[in-house]
């Protein structure tokens, strides 16, 4: 199996589309779809985001990082929230993404295969230590 990251991104206007649905229906639709993949044994992970209101972002395009509260710049393209899933190709990641019971302008989910510790090169001092970790954590 591997993991995917289903990144959920959007727009001003797919925020201004969102805040003139039914809220409750909105949780009712991600409930269902949660559900689904959670009944699949597809679902490792997954959380909405806080608005960017309450963010920052650090800039290190210089020596000194630069802190900016959120909302931060223009907002084109916001990342709202994901799920990570463990499935067994990046075929069965975009048809779980193909679900997601989204809409709106700008709105798109974003699918991004995670590294694993065996993409990296295994005589690494750091790789070594990663497994390890990864074992205490109990998440290997």
């Amino acid at each position: 199996m591997t993991k995917y990251m289903l990144i959920m991104r959007g727009t001003d206007e797919g925020r201004a589309a969102f805040e003139a649905t039914d809220f409750t229906e909105v949780i009712a639709a991600m409930g269902r779809y949660n559900e689904q993949m959670m009944d699949a044994g597809v679902l490792a992970a997954g959380e909405g985001l806080a608005d960017a209101s309450e963010g920052a972002v650090v800039d290190f395009s210089t020596d000194t990082p630069v802190v900016t509260d959120g909302p931060y710049g223009e907002t084109k393209e916001l990342f709202n929230g994901f799920w990570i899933l463990d499935v067994s190709s990046r075929d069965e990641a975009i048809e779980w993404a193909k679900r997601a019971p989204l809409s709106g302008p700008g709105t798109r989910l974003e699918v991004r295969r995670i590294n694993g510790v065996e993409d990296f090169p295994q005589d690494n001092e750091w790789i070594q230590k990663e497994k390890e970790w990864r074992q205490e954590l109990g998440t290997e």
